[in-house]
């Protein structure tokens, strides 16, 4: 992802969720631990790259969880042209059919950035995204809700090389065109993106390239559930996988805590012990919260 300051503003939406810190949400609960515990999974796998042996291992496996809550789980299978040459990449789709065909995404990447003098095994840059929405596909099995629920695993998020708009969001763009020559893409009601919301010290800044009235939904979760401390509502500016959705008249939000001065974004460092469960809770509880209310609300603006 790349990154730039911009202004935004907020506007309140009233939900019914309960407020403090550790407050429960009503109907299901997110179990962070256990997202934790498939994070550290993911990052055993070592580097997972977009087109490595290691990430397909990876991708099995998650597939594997997945299929165990009953959803409809697809692969959505490509080739990519990137300056190394043609990369095969696959996005792994969960479905979770509503009464209603209009779609809410929630999606995150699971690849890792592809470097060659250092090992980096992204355990918040890539593997905590994908660790959550594990994690969010328990939540929701068995669950009844009016929209259908896409839970989107994109694969070459990460640039090959250097971020441009050709070399990044591969697997995102992919998707975007697949589903406007398939007639589906009216069908996306909302895309909510989490990237990098594994980090010990969580801040979620409001995404100024986001759907105003999205990023509001998601924020006023955040602080009923009184977690206004880590969603901020100073504004940031980041290219990530909303992108293609927002260019292609979309609804999308991206919550991601991106600080590119802490140390650990693609270093090293960027290890299990800098991430924790309660990140991954809190992340966890506001989408769920967020879903609960889009949900209420479908077919209102």
């Amino acid at each position: 992802m790349s990154w730039s300051g911009l202004g935004a503003c907020t506007v309140v939406l009233l939900l019914a969720a309960p407020c403090g810190l550790h407050a429960q949400t009503p109907g299901p609960t997110f179990n962070g631990g256990r997202a934790f515990a498939d994070l550290k999974h993911l990052v055993s796998y070592g580097p997972r790259p977009a087109g490595s042996a290691p990430l397909a291992e990876a991708r099995r496996w998650m597939i594997a969880q997945l299929k165990l809550t009953g959803a409809q789980v697809e692969e959505d299978s490509f080739t990519a042209s990137t300056p190394l040459g043609v990369i095969p990449m696959t996005n792994v789709i969960a479905k979770f059919p509503g009464t209603q065909s209009k779609i809410v995404m929630v999606a995150g990447h699971y690849d890792t950035k592809r470097f060659d003098n250092f090992r980096f095994v992204g355990a918040n840059d890539g593997a905590s995204s994908a660790a959550l929405l594990l994690e969010l596909a328990r939540a929701l099995q068995g669950r009844k809700h009016a929209l259908t629920y896409w839970l989107v695993f994109f694969d070459g998020e990460e640039a090959v090389r250097e971020w441009t708009e050709t070399d990044s969001v591969y697997g995102s763009r992919h998707l975007v065109q697949k589903l406007a020559s398939g007639g589906e893409l009216g069908r996306i009601h909302a895309m909510i993106l989490v990237d990098m919301i594994g980090d010990s010290h969580l801040e979620i800044h409001r995404e100024a390239g986001s759907t105003p009235w999205l990023t509001d939904a998601v924020f006023a979760a955040a602080h009923s559930l009184g977690y206004a401390k880590y969603f901020l509502d100073s504004p940031a500016s980041v290219g990530d996988d909303h992108v293609p959705f927002v260019n292609a008249g979309v609804a999308a939000v991206d919550l991601i805590d991106f600080n590119p001065d802490d140390g650990y974004w693609h270093t090293a460092k960027d290890t299990v012990e800098h991430c924790s469960p309660l990140s991954l809770t809190i992340v966890g509880r506001v989408v769920l919260a967020t879903l609960a209310s889009l949900d209420k609300l479908s077919g209102v603006r």
